[in-house]
């Protein structure tokens, strides 16, 4: 099973793998830099070898970075929008230092211009971000990136599974894929609970299943189609342990990677991910 959860990037990412790896977890999701935005710390290249040879020894991958919330591709501040573009950039660029992994973003907020403006600012931003990638390493993107599907509290563009689609099909890529937040998709109101299959079944036909990399596993403190987005530790919420074993023992789903994003610290997320091996089957 590939589970982990959502670590501190402050002490690079041997220390990330090692804090992995103390806590019973094979993968792992950081912030890129801090999620409110600013700069990044240089990369140390010494220690991203040191942690290349760590995961290679521990099976430790893919490791997944998250974009800063405050990346709103799909602004109507064009100043907004450059920010949005220099951290995609810079990201993607820092990235290709550990290739395969997976860059997860919230797609944006139209802020009032409406969804097809948004999901149009945010695929003509996706264009220009792998362009300026690839002229300067002179080929293809390392690193996969993901959407995230959105509860849809406020103007979130990405609250249903054709907003996603949508972004998806303007971009036209084959490296551009999906991460599932089954507390987003439970607030955005498909019933993962009841319904597992249908809702399964209803992301395949809009997306399809092969643009499916990863799983943010959350529970939530909210009840169906809420659209307020509020975590909850692994089997404390609506949604509840029973659905969310069903999901890690889903033949479509189980051998995917799994990030918590519960609200534990690292002991709390020790005992989720013990719990939840304990339910893979």
């Amino acid at each position: 099973m590939k589970i982990g959860c959502h670590l501190s990037s402050a002490g690079g990412y041997l220390a990330m793998a090692q804090t992995a790896v103390s806590i019973g977890a094979n993968v792992f999701q950081f912030f890129t830099r801090n999620p409110r935005g600013g700069a990044a710390k240089p990369i140390d290249k010494a220690d991203v070898k040191a942690f290349a040879e760590f995961a290679s020894e521990n099976g430790i991958g893919p490791i997944l970075a998250h974009a800063p919330y405050t990346l709103n591709a799909a602004s109507s501040d064009p100043r907004i929008r450059d920010f949005a573009m220099s951290v995609f950039v810079d990201d993607l660029n820092r990235l290709e230092h550990t290739p395969g992994a997976l860059y997860n973003f919230h797609p944006g907020s139209h802020v009032g211009q409406g969804a097809e403006t948004g999901i149009a600012l945010i695929s003509d931003l996706l264009l220009k971000v792998f362009d300026s990638v690839e002229k300067r390493k002179g080929g293809a993107v390392a690193t996969t990136v993901l959407l995230e599907t959105m509860s849809g509290k406020g103007s979130e563009v990405g609250r249903n599974f054709e907003e996603v689609r949508a972004v998806i099909d303007r971009v036209g890529r084959d490296d551009v894929g999906v991460c599932l937040d089954t507390c987003h998709v439970w607030d955005g109101g498909y019933d993962i609970v009841n319904d597992l299959d249908g809702v399964l079944d209803r992301f395949d036909s809009v997306i399809g299943l092969g643009r499916l990399k990863a799983i943010h596993l959350n529970d939530s403190m909210n009840v169906l189609a809420a659209h307020k987005d509020r975590h909850e530790k692994i089997g404390k919420g609506k949604i509840g342990l029973d659905a969310l074993a069903r999901v890690i023992n889903h033949p479509k789903l189980r051998n995917l990677p799994f990030y918590l994003e519960t609200p534990c610290d690292l002991q709390g997320y020790k005992e989720e991910i013990a719990l939840l091996k304990g339910l893979w089957k």
